[in-house]
């Protein structure tokens, strides 16, 4: 008797849940730790050949996580909420102001695929030579070369965290062989760790990357879901420009009303009939200036 292979790229419940030996070991040495972010690196790895993820939902979410991190390292009190209106309730001619600055840059950080001139767009200080040089820093396995990486920036610009870490999870992203930029290194990491250097910056990378891929892996679920249930109710939406508005929240970790391609009263219904059919949330909790996402 011959059985079907499951297709765990195109059925979700399929997709085998990450092993419980990844997600609750204690390991200790760098050896152990190194095993286990490379189980966590090859599920998430696995997770994100799926066709009917939504990858650039999945990783503006995942650069808003990583940019809140980010703000903390520097001292700042802003977290996701503050971000999120620093960003998409810009009026034009405003500036972001710090906070803002640092969610812009990972937000370009993943736009593209991952390449010099898209790394030089998210962090425009930057040299060109400069980056390419940060990005060759280290040589080997794909943490080994995102740890050296991170070291060599903070080594030269002792303050850049942002750009260090960008650079980190670029270098992480080229040697897997994925075409953007996947935030992973800056919310699993804490600011000491940012101060290590060889194999305990190396040991704090990899436990970064399991706590990080754990919690990408459930994003990537949980916004795969809810990026199904909203093409299933786009058909029953009949304003015009509906169809680009829906895109826009497949590919957006937040969107105001104002941003849609619909006068103001109809992007306002148009939100409010999306929530009422489950598709989106309010993601303010306010009456006016509400931002929402699926």
């Amino acid at each position: 008797m011959t059985f079907a292979r499951p297709d765990h790229i195109s059925d979700l419940d399929t997709l085998p849940r990450m092993p419980a030996w990844v997600t609750s070991a204690r390991a200790e040495t760098l050896e152990d730790v190194a095993f286990l972010s490379g189980a966590a690196l090859n599920h998430l790895h696995l997770v994100l050949s799926r066709v009917d993820l939504p990858h650039a939902l999945l990783r503006d979410r995942l650069a808003l996580r990583a940019a809140a991190a980010c703000v903390a390292f520097s001292g700042r009190p802003e977290r996701e909420a503050e971000l999120r209106d620093a960003v998409h309730l810009l009026r034009p001619g405003d500036l972001p102001g710090p906070a803002g600055e640092t969610y812009l840059a990972w937000r370009r950080a993943v736009e593209r695929p991952v390449s010099i001139k898209a790394l030089g767009r998210a962090l425009p200080t930057l040299e060109p030579g400069q980056i390419a040089a940060w990005l060759d820093a280290g040589k080997g396995a794909p943490v080994t070369r995102a740890a050296m990486a991170l070291e060599a920036v903070r080594r030269e610009a002792p303050r850049a965290d942002e750009a260090a870490l960008i650079l980190a999870d670029a270098a992480l992203a080229q040697t897997l062989g994925w075409d953007h930029v996947v935030p992973l290194l800056a919310a699993g990491l804490k600011r000491a760790d940012l101060r290590k250097h060889g194999d305990d910056l190396r040991l704090a990378c990899h436990r970064a990357l399991i706590s990080s891929a754990i919690e990408s892996v459930r994003q990537a679920a949980n916004l795969t879901r809810r990026a199904a249930h909203l093409k299933a109710v786009a058909p029953k939406l009949r304003a015009k420009g509906a169809g680009d508005a829906v895109e826009m929240f497949l590919t957006r970790d937040a969107v105001a009303p104002s941003a849609m391609p619909l006068p103001d009263r109809a992007a306002r219904r148009l939100c409010d009939r999306l929530v009422d059919l489950g598709a989106v949330r309010e993601l303010t909790g306010r009456d006016t200036f509400r931002l929402y996402g699926a």
